[in-house]
């Protein structure tokens, strides 16, 4: 006989906990994490011990942002688990890593490390850059980032903008008389030059491409990348190693290097083209960069003494023409892979392309602050959309208007490699609105309402004013859960999806149902299955209100009503309403409320209908529904 009562016993509070945690999931779902926690650490304090449950208590508390409790239910879950999703291990070291628990967070990232190998997001960053793939491949929502493949790409490779006086150069194989590149069977390399307009609206329009006007300058070999001096007067560039005789030049292995030359302005033309004295036959210069004040000229050579295939190098300009000696930019900048294209924009920040850093994939643009007094100098990812899997390279941008361009190889574009504009402007969006009762439309202020993220996060939490209104700032082009809390009344909650047009207010107003109405706590109805009295959980989702209100105002005393509609017997009704009351009453008693506070749990059956269905048996279900409902009558209540 014990051995059936321990039996029982342990199938009870296996149900009681299963029913605890689909409630807590309900409430888990609908943002309601503090609910959820004490669901969830009740059904834990029953025996569960399920993977679900420990991982959704480390995102309740992840969620509302306790880092020390979600390290510590992810913890139990990983002690208790062996084949725990690499999210929630994500979640682990992330709460270990803002809680200073470094060490711990380095072992778990050493051990998921091992579990993903070849998963490319875990490939050259360190425990403390855990997400800087998603980072680097999602857009800054702060920000509006405007690309457009430009009108002038052909099918062949346009690259390397540099604009200057509203004139933009870049180099393109569309010459159709050039002769063909044996590496992409493409045309040699030209440098062109289109006017640029700048419309009323700020957008941007482009002239037709012609060749640079120039002298001597474009070769039937490569010519790309320039830069150009303040004054206007003296340009530089990239160009194949050629003899005198206007024939590519090679070393003793076949290979022909490039060089920097400069041409001065005469005219409208360029001439006088001149190489620099510190090229050589025997290795590459190319992509000259000039810093803003030109004292300093930036390139990129795989000359030796290099830390990689090709490193980025400086060297001044003297008042006389002259030049310095060449120094490599150091492991800061330099890898021991490809680091090319450099640029220095206007406020001094150096940029350029590599895929020896971190990347997405392929050449990756950077920004670094190595040329300012500032103290963090390592180079940084740009992200997206400026980077993808692809090549991604030759950055300009104009630090004054935000406006830029840069090229890349990604699908999508017109040729082999494209040029692309882009103008970046910073984006705020607004989400305000007003907290109003039900039915009555009384404006409630202390509203508690949450801005909740996408991944159910809470980001802020504010309270309305004595106008009933609230307001957050918010990021572009996401999506954001609004809930409104107030004490005896029933939550409320909206969904708002910002675009990408800046300033733009969203409006939504939240519709709070009050609790306490008169003499009654007024739910939503509760809902039985057909001929039973157990409490369903949509049922207790509902009673936990009643809870919160006898939480909220400890004096207060009720009793409970139930009735069900005219069908069947009538003291079958009678004994099954009475069930429910009790089941109702019971529901709360075990949420710790306590007996005296419920003066009856009565149940009337079918002798207190709303309607005449009890004589028409053309009723339809919802008329017959209006009659099956709970009462919850406040008999005292406290004087606060």
């Amino acid at each position: 006989m014990k051995t059936k009562i321990l039996a029982l016993v342990i199938v009870l509070s296996s149900a009681f906990s299963f029913a605890q945690t689909k409630l807590a999931d309900k409430f888990f779902e609908n943002y309601g994490y503090v609910k959820a926690i004490e669901l969830y650490e009740k059904a834990v304090e029953k025996g569960t011990n399920s993977a679900h449950v420990l991982t959704r208590l480390g995102d309740a508390y992840y969620n509302n942002s306790d880092s020390e409790k979600a390290a510590l239910w992810y913890g139990k879950a990983l002690e208790a688990h062996k084949n725990i999703e690499a999210e929630y291990i994500y979640k682990y070291i992330q709460s270990l890593r803002s809680i200073g628990n470094y060490q711990e967070a380095d072992v778990w990232f050493k051990k998921l490390s091992e579990a993903q190998n070849g998963d490319s997001r875990l490939k050259g960053y360190n425990p403390d850059e855990v997400d800087i793939f998603d980072k680097l491949t999602s857009k800054n929502d702060d920000l509006i980032v405007q690309i457009e493949n430009l009108p002038f790409n052909t099918e062949n490779s346009d690259f390397g903008s540099y604009m200057f006086n509203n004139i933009l150069y870049f180099a393109s194989s569309s010459a159709s008389d050039s002769k063909v590149y044996n590496w992409n069977k493409e045309p040699f390399l030209d440098i062109f030059q289109l006017e640029v307009t700048t419309e009323d609206d700020n957008s941007q329009s482009y002239g037709s491409p012609s060749e640079i006007n120039a002298d001597g300058l474009n070769t039937d070999y490569h010519e790309a990348s320039v830069a150009i001096t303040n004054d206007g007067k003296t340009i530089y560039f990239t160009r194949d190693n050629t003899t005198k005789r206007n024939r590519l030049k090679y070393d003793k292995e076949g290979t022909t290097h490039l060089k920097i030359y400069k041409a001065t302005l005469e005219g409208d033309q360029w001439s006088n083209v001149e190489e620099l004295p510190f090229n050589d036959d025997l290795f590459s210069t190319g992509h000259p960069a000039l810093s803003p004040d030109n004292k300093t000229l930036y390139f990129v050579s795989d000359r030796d003494g290099g830390l990689g295939q090709t490193d980025i190098y400086s060297v001044s300009i003297n008042d006389d023409g002259s030049y310095g000696e060449p120094e490599n930019l150091g492991d800061e900048i330099n890898t021991e892979g490809r680091e090319m294209f450099p640029f220095i924009s206007n406020d001094n920040t150096f940029y350029f392309s590599s895929d020896g850093h971190l990347n997405l994939g392929l050449l990756d643009i950077f920004e670094s602050n190595i040329l300012k007094e500032e103290a963090t100098k390592a180079p940084v990812n740009i992200g997206a959309p400026f980077n993808s899997g692809y090549d991604d390279f030759a950055y300009f941008i104009d630090s004054d208007t935000q406006k830029g361009y840069f090229s890349s190889n990604r699908p999508g574009g017109k040729g082999s490699d494209d040029i692309y504009s882009y103008t970046i402007t910073e984006c705020h969006q607004q989400i305000t609105g007003i907290a109003k009762e039900k039915r009555t439309d009384i404006i409630l202020s202390g509203v508690t309402v949450k801005l909740i993220d996408d991944t159910g996060k809470i980001l802020e939490e504010v309270t309305t004013a004595e106008d009933g209104s609230y307001l957050f700032d918010v990021e572009c082009g996401k999506t954001y859960t609004v809930l409104g809390s107030k004490t005896d009344y029933v939550d409320d909650k909206g969904s708002v999806t910002t675009s990408n047009e800046n300033e733009k207010v969203n409006t939504l107003d939240l519709t709070l149902r009050p609790l306490i109405t008169e003499d009654q706590i007024v739910i939503n109805p509760i809902f039985f299955d057909f001929d039973k009295s157990d409490i369903r959980t949509d049922a207790q989702y509902e009673l936990e209100n009643i809870v919160d209100v006898l939480r909220k105002h400890p004096e207060m005393i009720i009793k409970i009503e139930s009735h069900t509609d005219s069908r069947g017997r009538d003291k079958y009704n009678l004994k099954l309403s009475d069930r429910r009351a009790k089941s109702t009453r019971d529901y709360l008693l075990s949420r710790d409320i306590s007996p005296d506070r419920i003066e009856s749990a009565i149940g009337y059956g079918e002798t207190q209908l709303l309607n005449d269905c009890g004589n028409n048996s053309n009723c339809s279900e919802e008329d017959h529904q209006l009659n099956r409902r709970s009462y919850f009558y406040i008999i005292d209540r406290d004087q606060q």
